[in-house]
C-alpha cells in the first residue's frame, strides 16, 4: 500500500505525513495530552486503525492482533513506546516495527504505544491492560524521547501566571501532538482575500518564549524518570518467563553526523517552522548530551538491559537511504530496518521458544 498525497500544513510546510495520519493525530488532541489516554477507538483508514481499545494493529502471518483482539492461548511480545513504536509514518499497519517483528521473528508482537507516552504512562498503559495479555515473551521498550518532552512540559505548564499567559499556554497544550505541526481548519477565503494575502509579505507570528531549564537539567531528570520505571518494569516481570529490553529510539540529530539528501529537505523544512513539540528538545540535540542520557540510563536501569539505536541503526544496510519523514518518525524501510536491528540484536529471529524462565539479555 503506498502513501497518500503529501498534505500542507501551517504556512506552506509540506507534512510527509498522509491525511489518514493527520486525522488521526488531531482527534487525539481533543485530550490533554499529559495525561494519559487511548487513541480513537475503532479508528479505521487505509493507513492506520486501532481496535476498540484504541490500540494499533499489528500484522503476523496474515492475520492482525492486538490487545483487545489476541486470541488464546498463545504467546505474545509486546513492542512498547511512543509514536515510534506506534508507526507514526508507516504506510500501513504491515509495515509498523511490531508487524516487522512479527514476520522476522514468527511470533506475535502486539502494539502497546500511544502517541506522547512518557515512561511512566507506557508502564501505565502496559498496568490497564495486562490481564488481557495472557503469556508474555519478549517486553521491548523502544522510547525515551517523550520522557524528554514531558521534563520540558512540566516548566513549561509550571510557568502561567495570568489569564492571558494562561491562555496562550492552553493554546499550546492543545496544538502539542508528538512530531507533528499544529494544523487548523481550511477555512475558504474570499476572492480579494487571497489576493491581499498573494500581494502581502508573508509574515509568521513570533513564538511565545518558554522558560526552560538547561538541557542538561532535563536530560538528567529525564534520564531518572526512565530508569525508575524499568527497574519497575522489571519488578513487574520478574515472576514470569518474560524477558525486558530498553532501546533508547532514534533521534534523526543523535542517529546520523550526515543527512541523506531526502532528510535533508525535511529538516530545513522543520526548522523554518518548529513544532511545538521540538521547541520541548531544544538544546538537547548535542552527541555529548546524548551519550551522556544514554549513560545514564543504563546505570539507573541497571540491570536491565540497555541498548541505544541512536548507535546500532548504523549497522543496518540501508542506513544510507531516506529513513526518518521527521525527527522521530521513520517511513516503512526506516521501520523495517529498526526491527531487523533489534530482532538481529537480541537474537530473536525466528525464535522457538519453550516453557522455561529465559535468562535477561547481558550487555557485552
Amino acid at each position: 500500500m503506498t502513501p497518500s498525497t503529501t498534505a500542507t500544513l501551517g504556512q506552506g510546510l509540506p507534512s510527509p505525513l498522509p491525511q489518514d495520519y493527520q486525522h488521526f493525530l488531531q482527534l487525539g488532541s481533543r485530550r490533554a495530552p499529559h495525561t494519559l489516554h487511548v487513541h480513537e477507538r475503532g479508528y479505521r483508514s487505509g493507513t492506520i486503525n486501532t481496535d476498540a481499545l484504541g490500540l494499533r494493529y499489528s500484522h503476523s502471518a496474515g492475520k492482525r492482533f492486538s490487545a483487545g483482539e489476541r486470541g488464546s492461548g498463545q504467546r505474545v511480545n509486546l513492542l512498547v513506546g511512543g509514536s515510534t513504536a506506534l508507526g507514526i509514518g508507516a504506510s500501513c499497519d504491515e509495515h509498523t516495527v511490531a508487524s516487522h517483528l512479527s514476520t522476522l521473528t514468527g511470533e506475535v508482537w502486539l502494539n502497546l504505544a500511544g502517541c506522547g507516552l512518557n515512561a511512566s504512562q507506557e508502564l501505565l498503559l502496559f498496568l490497564t491492560h495486562q490481564h488481557r495479555l495472557g503469556e508474555i515473551g519478549h517486553v521491548v521498550v523502544l522510547s525515551g524521547i517523550n520522557t524528554v518532552a514531558h521534563q520540558a512540559l512540566g516548566d513549561v505548564l509550571a510557568g502561567a501566571q495570568g489569564q492571558e499567559q494562561f491562555q496562550v499556554q492552553q493554546d499550546f497544550l492543545n496544538s502539542f501532538n508528538e512530531g507533528m505541526p499544529p494544523t487548523r481548519p481550511v477555512r475558504r477565503k474570499s476572492l480579494w482575500q487571497r489576493l491581499s494575502q498573494a500581494l502581502a509579505p508573508r509574515r509568521q507570528a513570533p513564538a511565545p518564549a518558554w522558560p526552560l531549564p538547561p538541557a542538561e537539567k532535563r536530560l538528567a531528570g529525564a534520564a531518572d524518570n526512565i530508569g525508575r520505571t524499568l527497574l519497575q518494569w522489571e519488578r513487574m516481570l520478574a515472576d514470569s518467563h518474560a524477558t525486558l529490553t530498553f532501546i533508547l529510539q532514534p533521534l534523526l540529530p543523535w542517529c546520523r553526523e550526515s543527512l541523506p539528501a531526502g532528510e535533508q529537505a525535511m529538516l530545513a523544512a522543520l526548522e523554518r517552522q518548529p513544532a511545538n513539540f521540538d521547541r520541548l528538545l531544544d538544546g538537547v540535540f548535542d552527541s555529548q548530551l546524548h551519550t551522556a542520557f544514554f549513560r545514564r540510563i543504563k546505570n539507573q536501569a541497571d540491570p536491565v538491559p540497555c541498548y541505544d539505536m541512536n548507535s546500532m541503526l548504523s549497522s543496518s544496510p540501508v542506513f544510507g537511504a531516506d529513513l526518518f519523514i521527521d525527527r522521530l518518525h521513520l517511513n516503512d524501510l526506516g521501520n523495517n530496518a529498526l526491527a531487523k536491528v533489534i530482532t538481529a540484536k537480541l537474537g530473536l529471529a525466528q525464535e522457538k521458544h519453550a516453557q522455561r524462565k529465559v535468562t535477561p539479555i547481558k550487555l557485552v
